[in-house]
């Protein structure tokens, strides 16, 4: 993982250059704020040479502020900071006023109610250290006849909260073993099975021990890289994309204009890339469509019961800070055709800013058809057009997985966001040909636990305007009788979501269910209000883990596959501004307590979606793409098919639009 070589010493020292332009209220945060942030903590005594810098983000301003900013007014920027301190665990959140250099606000944070800042990168080398100079740790690992500890591997994971007293306060993380046969082998391919070590960072130790006896480590390598999997095939012929004339968007500064549609880009620390104020052009009209839209968490918990794993459970977002762990992208690997990267600013522990280069990548594709229709009454002849559509993405790393996200704007006026899971399962070891009931053996004694991904989007949708309702739409058989004697007719059955007592909402594939957000103030030519729907592809199980149990707690945003809130400053992760070692009950379950409407009002959608991963033999060494998602399509938002005026197209070699038998 990258760090920036720079001294965070002479980050204090750095000031705004003279004459730099206002930005936008919603442009990612420059290297000069979080300078200025960094200088202004140091001045008012609050950075030390212990201190670090977990977050570093946006205060963002509210829609209204941000739907009154015109080009050239003046900006205020504020910096949200959490800060520890290494040497004794403390934490501090601060807001700080970029634009006039000022401290606005601070507060200690309590760990046991709060929770604990997110991971810090120095720590995952620090964990690693300090299990390997445990006498405890390396007496179990010699009882299993591993003496020479040059090529472990002790891996740093979450701790979570199972209301351990001797925990409560402690920033922790656990860490399991795995071993290398050399130092770029794969060490998921040697899990060192039943040992895990509780670290606490701040006292630098290790304060329990788990040995549930050894367990023969698995010596099959899992090499996936090209020279141990030869030969390579011989009969891919070249496929290429081409664009002479270029693409067909343009980005200025941070606004991406593309087919009628117009956003803002924003990448931060936590959830990487973040899209702002989608907008659609309708004619002479500009019409929004969404506020803010992200990946605001994702967890992974795990299904072995046994005493070395049954606390797994990542919370990639919160705990690990997914931004942070952005890759940089390489084309014609991890993107195909003509395409724009775009860097990314972060913090490093320093709250020293880093690039990383080329975390974004923007490019058009073709995406097969969109419409066509031969009429059978004028001599079989077609009309059709091929559908375009603009991505958007980025890919991170968390360890053992690599996750690509994907933003799709159609020229329809559709939105998907489709998540890609790739990299490595976690591994455990068993004796060979073990048949676990919670795992699949991949190889000769490593078993691949099954698992959950929880991806949630967060949603703030702006149709037509800030002031909107959901509906739950689902489709409805009639019962048979005088009105329906065949039994063939169905309908829709639209029932408003009113209250935040009821914002917790299950998908329900037997009936179709959507989620319909409308604009009731904005009618169609039909007289009914504009919409968007909100459509689950597919929708999975919830959180498997049972009601009442640690990690249900703290992942209780997983419960629902749909959570409506009022939209607040405050409101900004489903599980709260500080899961990580948090006991639960921050976040959307918190927000859902009955007596708030949620009619024609600003709102956010926190979407829960994700596969219950059951690993096969074929995901081993290195698993195909996993893909789920979601879209969001005009539902009345327009008038007629908002796609007739595209031209047809020419590819290929041919014409798409023919007549004659």
């Amino acid at each position: 993982m990258a760090h920036s070589a720079t001294d965070p010493r002479d980050a204090d020292k750095a000031t705004t250059a003279p004459g730099t332009p206002a930005p936008h209220p919603l442009d990612p945060l420059t290297a000069e704020e979080i300078t200025v942030a960094r200088a202004v903590l140091s001045d008012e005594g609050l950075v030390g040479d212990t201190t670090r810098f977990p977050l570093v983000l946006l205060d963002e301003p509210d829609r209204h502020t941000v739907a009154a900013h015109r080009p050239g007014d003046p900006v205020v920027r504020r910096v949200r900071v959490t800060l520890l301190d290494t040497a004794t665990g403390a934490g501090t959140e601060a807001v700080v006023d970029v634009t006039a250099r000022t401290l606005l606000a601070r507060r200690d944070l309590d760990p046991a109610a709060d929770g604990q800042p997110p991971v810090l990168f120095e720590e995952y080398e620090r964990c690693d250290e300090i299990v390997k100079a445990d006498p405890g740790w390396r007496k179990a690992m010699a009882e299993r006849g591993i003496t020479d500890t040059a090529l472990a591997v002790c891996a740093p994971l979450a701790a979570g909260n199972f209301g351990r007293a001797e925990e409560t306060g402690r920033r922790m993380l656990r860490s399991l073993t795995f071993l290398r046969c050399e130092a770029s082998d794969n060490p998921f391919a040697h899990p060192v099975g039943g040992l895990v070590a509780d670290v606490d960072l701040t006292e630098r130790r290790v304060v329990r021990l788990v040995d549930t006896g050894a367990v023969p480590v698995p010596a099959e390598c899992g090499r996936y890289e090209a020279e141990f999997n030869g030969p390579a095939r011989t009969d891919l012929k070249p496929l290429e994309i081409r664009q002479p004339d270029g693409p067909s968007f343009a980005l200025d500064g941070h606004r991406l204009t593309w087919q009628n549609w117009s956003l803002r880009l924003d990448f931060n620390a936590r959830e990487g890339l973040v899209l702002h104020e989608l907008s659609v052009r309708d004619g002479d009209r500009v019409r929004p469509v969404l506020h803010r839209a992200s990946l605001a968490e994702m967890a992974v918990p795990y299904a072995d019961p046994g005493a070395d794993r049954n606390w797994i459970c990542y919370l990639d977002v919160g705990e690990y800070t997914l931004g942070r762990n952005a890759n940089a992208l390489r084309l014609g690997c991890d993107c195909l055709g003509e395409i724009l990267y775009v860097d990314a600013v972060v913090p490093d522990d320093h709250g020293v800013p880093q690039t990383l280069p080329n975390a974004i990548c923007i490019h058009e594709e073709d995406h097969g058809l969109l419409w066509k229709h031969t009429n059978m009454f004028d001599d079989f002849a077609a009309e059709s057009r091929r559908s375009r559509r603009l991505v958007v993405s980025y890919i991170a790393t968390l360890g053992n997985y690599d996750y690509g996200f994907y933003w799709y704007l159609y020229q329809d006026g559709g939105i998907e966001f489709e998540v890609k899971a790739t990299g490595l399962v976690q591994t455990s070891a068993s004796a060979p040909g073990t048949v676990s009931p919670y795992a699949t053996e991949v190889a000769p004694g490593l078993q691949a636990p099954y698992h959950q991904h929880l991806f949630c989007a967060r949603l703030d949708p702006a149709v037509d305007g800030h002031a909107n309702t959901v509906e739950e739409v689902d489709v409805v058989p009639l019962p048979m009788g005088p009105d329906n004697p065949n039994g063939n007719a169905f309908t829709i059955r639209a029932t408003p979501v009113t209250d935040s007592g009821e914002a917790g909402r299950p998908a329900d594939p037997a009936a179709g269910r959507r989620w319909r957000i409308t604009n009731p103030s904005v009618r169609n030519r039909t007289g009914q209000p504009v919409a968007y729907t909100l459509t689950p592809q597919p929708s999975g199980p919830t959180l498997l883990a049972r009601p009442g149990s640690p990690v249900a707690a703290r992942v209780a945003y997983a419960t629902k596959h749909l959570w409506i809130t009022r939209s607040a400053a405050d409101r900004r992760f489903p599980d709260g501004d500080y899961p990580n070692q948090h006991p639960g009950g921050a976040g959307v379950t918190a927000w859902a307590r009955p007596g708030e409407s949620l009619e024609n009002t600003a709102l956010t959608l926190w979407h829960c979606f994700g596969p219950t991963h059951l690993p096969r033999l074929e995901d081993w060494p290195v698993m195909p793409v996993d893909r789920c998602g979601f879209t969001l399509r005009p539902t009345g938002f327009f008038d007629r098919n908002p796609t007739l005026d595209l031209p047809r197209e020419s590819g290929g070699g041919g014409h798409c639009h023919a007549s004659g038998a």
